[in-house]
């Protein structure tokens, strides 16, 4: 079988060694040297020509982050690597995915084109902040769902008062899955914003009196969303507000957000390290299900295999 070369951007390398040690082996050497005005550098370090590379880069701030990824896979097209997929836990730039006003880009695009440019043959990541994104591409994308690492956590607990929410309605058909696997209504936050990072109002559409909530998302910048649903669902009689999702970016106020909050703990996974500890903040590994995505696609094994097919 081919070789596999695993190689990680330098901040995301907290999370490539956990995929390399699922995976079973240690990642290759890759050697980022900078100029003194930061210009990057990337040297690998060891022959991957002909060989299945995997690029591990989540695309979080700062942007320094995507321009790494791209300079990482020009080396590796340049060294005659035989496949290159590009692994992004986090997939940065995907809240822009359509024009909704006159003059602005559609940020996930020009990134997808970005990457393509640049040499991938294939893109591996998990919640897309909206589905579509995977049409920009023109190559294959293999997009994990979190669902995979949030039930089995979930199946722990008594679930038999939960309920689930959306905190808005654009992640309605996220919450369904959950309430269609644990056969629990749905209960809907409808937001309004009056610019980025600013909610004018929510209201909540269902019953929750006496329930014990669980709010599904696919990521939270400032929290503000997930953090206005919770105080909204304990005003409509809720007896306890968690939540669940896959991305902390956690910006500006958010842990503070958080702490103020009505929130009784968030549920996150590890595709950003967290910048700070929080009581309320618990964080699952997505490392084991990324090793096993991998191994699939180098075996040629499907990769839909590694989810619910009912959800």
């Amino acid at each position: 079988m081919v070789d596999i070369k695993l190689f990680s951007g330098q901040n995301s390398k907290y999370l490539a060694k956990k995929i390399a040690d699922f995976y079973g082996q240690n990642l290759s050497r890759l050697d980022m040297q900078k100029f003194s005005d930061g210009e990057m550098h990337p040297i690998i370090q060891e022959s991957v020509r002909g060989a299945y590379v995997f690029l591990i880069q989540s695309t979080f701030s700062p942007p320094a982050n995507i321009l790494e990824l791209l300079l990482m896979i020009d080396a590796a097209k340049r060294a005659s690597a035989g496949y290159i997929t590009a692994v992004i836990p986090y997939f940065g730039y995907a809240r822009q995915d359509r024009k909704d006003k006159p003059r602005v880009p559609i940020s996930a695009k020009l990134i997808a084109n970005l990457l393509q440019a640049a040499g991938t043959n294939r893109v591996m990541t998990m919640d897309f902040h909206a589905d579509q994104i995977q049409g920009f591409f023109d190559i294959p994308v293999d997009h994990l769902r979190s669902e995979a690492i949030f039930m089995p956590y979930l199946e722990k607990f008594d679930m038999s008062n939960i309920i689930f929410a959306s905190p808005d309605v654009g992640g309605v058909k996220r919450a369904r899955k959950y309430a269609k696997v644990f056969n629990t209504p749905l209960v809907i936050c409808d937001k309004y914003r009056i610019k980025a990072n600013e909610i004018a109002g929510m209201t909540v559409i269902g019953d929750v009196e006496g329930k014990d909530v669980i709010l599904v998302d696919d990521m939270a910048d400032t929290a503000g969303t997930l953090c206005r649903a919770a105080d909204a669902l304990i005003e409509k009689g809720a007896n306890n507000v968690k939540a669940i999702c896959t991305h902390p970016v956690l910006s500006g106020k958010a842990y503070e957000n958080i702490e103020n909050s009505k929130l009784s703990e968030m549920i996150v996974t590890d595709t950003i390290p967290l910048k700070q500890e929080s009581p309320k903040i618990k964080v699952l590994e997505a490392g084991q299900l990324f090793a096993r995505a991998i191994r699939n696609t180098h075996e040629h094994k499907s990769i839909a295999a590694l989810f619910l097919e009912d959800v």
